[in-house]
């Protein structure tokens, strides 16, 4: 048992961490368990529809430190094969993440880049020097 008052506040407070991070857990097994529900049943358009319905739940979780990033995106992996496995007309999601944007600057050196090599080409190499005999 806490011997001081800050002591027994931290074990209160523990206590009512535990039961909401508890909670969480528990949304995050419901989640997941529709997506595969969803899978077993067969119906690809209701899989596609419930892993993106329930994504959002797995990442939110994961950023609350409930989970690992890294576990989160193990589970998402692992039903967006089970969904692209199953046979139907529905495309499986692909990954939420953005594409970097281009920079100006790196789109105008990839079209001069082209251009310099063109110019170079033509010009011929000097001979080599020949060497001198000792």
């Amino acid at each position: 048992m806490a011997n001081t008052a800050q002591a027994r506040k931290r074990a209160r407070q523990a206590v009512k961490q535990r039961a909401h991070n508890a909670s969480l857990r528990s949304t995050l097994r419901t989640a997941i368990k529709k997506i595969i529900k969803a899978v077993e049943a067969g119906d690809k358009t209701a899989a596609v529809a419930a892993y993106s319905e329930n994504v959002s739940v797995i990442d939110r979780i994961a950023d609350k430190n409930i989970i690992h990033k890294n576990k989160a995106s193990r589970h998402k992996s692992r039903l967006n094969a089970a969904i692209k496995a199953m046979a139907g007309t529905a495309s499986a999601p692909v990954a939420k993440k953005a594409a970097p944007k281009a920079k100006p600057v790196a789109e105008a050196k990839a079209k001069v880049a082209p251009k310099a090599k063109a110019e170079a080409a033509p010009k011929a190499k000097a001979a080599p020097k020949a060497k001198k005999a000792v």
